[in-house]
């Protein structure tokens, strides 16, 4: 089956021109393989299938629901079992520490088929024996399958940011519109005996209080996430996650900043007196919109957990003594070599 001739995939994001690529390897691979047989015609077609969804132009919809990344990796992940299915006995021995590597990657440490594979390579020196090819071809099925779910949970913890990042940015836009339509609705001034009253601008309500002290809060929350992405490791997945998180921190960062100079005002917050000044106004401002971070960073926290999860050829495998993660704390000294 001849590739796709129209490729408009040639200006695509690095993840499509990733599996492009590993689409062409396959296909090189299965031309030197039996051709004419079921299995292979059958791999050829889930190349096509995932080729065209690789090069198809990029929509929102597709997007928001990962069709064309569930459509790219199921059919390349079919392909690969395919050729798993054909490779000659002479040539099957090295596909060992292939499957094995997807089994340690996307499947417990205690699913019987990654156990007894590691078990019988263990004892093959990593080859594989054609007698255990159905063994193979089961682990690497359930391994691929695992791998797709996590992407499908990635994509779902995005999308749930996503919606809540779009409430959170609605609430801040209403908020200031009626503080602009409407100043004496949402009054941000304060009143105190000594000094009189005190707004965000000057000495009476403006239009503009809730707009300026949300800008204020949406700065401070800007450069609080900022200096909270040191923690932040990039992704390869296609769902740029990082990205997501740092924008939920604006709005919040807006809507909290309100919030709080309504709660002073209640006197909600014990030990804190009305404001006397503007200044003080807009520096409560950005102390609240900045204290986003106390919130967002237990979000924070759960995408890195989400990231963690998703496995893929460029994380290294390592055998688990307990977990799937990294221990704790620096990495122990070589001894020196004792003369």
């Amino acid at each position: 089956m001849k590739p796709i001739k129209d490729v408009p995939g040639k200006d695509a994001c690095s993840w499509r021109q990733r599996a492009l690529a590993h689409i062409t390897e396959l296909r090189s691979q299965l031309d030197g393989l039996d051709g004419e047989s079921p299995v292979a015609l059958g791999a050829q077609r889930h190349l096509k299938a995932a080729e065209e969804a690789a090069v198809r132009k990029p929509s929102l919809a597709g997007a928001w629901s990962g069709f064309a990344v569930d459509r790219i990796w199921a059919n390349i992940n079919e392909a690969e079992v395919a050729l798993l299915k054909l490779m000659p006995a002479e040539d099957l021995p090295w596909w060992g520490s292939v499957v094995l590597a997807r089994a340690l990657q996307h499947l417990g440490k205690e699913d019987p088929r990654r156990a007894k594979l590691e078990q019988l390579l263990l004892h093959q020196d990593g080859k594989l024996d054609p007698q255990d090819r159905t063994l193979a071809v089961i682990t690497m099925q359930a391994a691929n399958i695992s791998a797709q779910q996590e992407r499908a949970q990635l994509r779902s913890f995005r999308n749930t940011i996503l919606v809540s990042t779009a409430i959170m940015a609605v609430i801040a836009v209403v908020l200031a519109v009626v503080g602009f339509i409407s100043p004496e609705v949402i009054k941000l001034c304060f009143h105190d005996p000594t000094t009189g009253r005190a707004c965000p601008i000057g000495r009476n309500p403006s239009k503009w209080d809730v707009p300026v002290v949300e800008l204020v809060g949406l700065t401070s929350a800007s450069l609080v996430g900022a200096f909270g992405l040191r923690r932040i490791y990039g992704t390869a997945t296609p769902y740029m996650l990082p990205i997501v998180l740092s924008l939920l921190k604006l709005p919040a960062g807006a809507v909290s900043a309100v919030i709080g100079l309504m709660l002073i005002q209640g006197r909600f917050i014990p030990g804190l007196s009305n404001l006397d000044t503007s200044a003080q106004i807009i520096a409560w401002a950005a102390v609240f919109g900045g204290a986003q971070q106390i919130i967002t960073r237990l979000v924070d926290e759960q995408g890195q957990n989400v990231l963690r999860s998703v496995r893929d050829g460029s994380r290294g495998v390592r055998k688990e003594t307990g977990d799937d993660e990294p221990p704790s704390g620096p990495a122990p000294r070589p001894e020196r070599a004792r003369g």
